[in-house]
């Protein structure tokens, strides 16, 4: 294959990329670097001070961008952006689902029993992160129906494959984020067309400011006992990075993977594969 063929498989030039929970440390490095690679960006967030941040380091970086407010739980402001982006970009090209998160009220421990974890913490964890999903799918997905053509990655996790201790609802939530991830792929193809792609990544552990003093101490830096538990888990030896996710969002969004549909990718530094013994 002669180098400038491969490339062209790699290019989204021009292509418009929706990326939700788009404040977040993760979903930003994912815009530098499809916008880096000319795609158009539009961040949708609940978090209007985070996003606006993301936003002006991507025009600093001359990537045409805009930020919209939006709660992924609430399909009407989900509407609303859509139809922001489409009377500013004309069409939508990709969807990533980005948004998602645990909450401490929905997080058993030695102080608070599985038995005792409130309804509405559970509830609002688990809609987060799946209807946070779902429903940015419906309204999305149903341009991509009309275009006949599109790109939708989910963001699952690993605890979609073996859950975690003491997150109950967020490893449920992301277990049906891969299963919904399948079911999608295989009813747009059926239903709409070959050209609508579904895919997800499932992140391992990485090392971000939110979790950051659960896996290291604080004084010293060391590895906490649950972050110690992971390492030795993990074959690499090492926590990810944001920027480790980066390349398997490129090539799933781009047309050198169109034969790659209805898939989970562990990004995980081999924790999937270690038994532990």
């Amino acid at each position: 294959m002669k180098m400038e063929n491969f490339a062209r498989g790699f290019d989204i030039t021009g292509q418009v990329a929706v990326i939700t929970g788009g404040a977040g440390v993760l979903c930003a490095e994912m815009a530098y670097a499809l916008g880096g690679s000319g795609a158009k960006i539009v961040l949708l967030d609940i978090g209007e001070k985070g996003m606006a941040a993301v936003s002006e380091e991507l025009g600093a970086r001359g990537i045409d961008n805009l930020a919209i407010k939006t709660d992924v739980m609430d399909k009407s402001s989900i509407e609303e952006a859509a139809r922001k982006t489409m009377d500013h970009f004309g069409r939508i090209d990709i969807l990533i689902n980005g948004a998602g998160g645990n909450k401490p009220a929905a997080t058993t421990g030695p102080d608070k029993l599985f038995f005792d974890l409130p309804e509405d913490a559970i509830k609002w964890v688990f809609d987060l992160n799946f209807m946070g999903t779902f429903l940015p799918c419906q309204v999305f997905g149903k341009i991509f129906s009309e275009q006949k053509s599109g790109n939708i990655i989910n963001i699952s996790s690993m605890n979609a494959f073996t859950p975690l201790t003491r997150i109950p609802a967020y490893s449920a939530a992301k277990a049906a984020v891969s299963n919904f991830t399948q079911w999608l792929a295989v009813h747009m193809s059926h239903n709409y067309s070959t050209d609508i792609r579904v895919n997800a990544i499932a992140p391992g552990f990485l090392l971000t400011d939110q979790n950051r003093f659960l896996l290291t101490n604080e004084n010293d830096g060391s590895l906490t006992d649950r972050g110690k538990t992971i390492i030795d888990h993990t074959p690499v030896a090492r926590f990810g990075d944001p920027k480790d996710l980066v390349s398997t969002i490129m090539w799933l969004a781009a047309p050198a993977s169109k034969f790659v549909h209805g898939i989970v990718v562990p990004v995980d530094g081999g924790f999937s594969a270690f038994s532990g013994v």
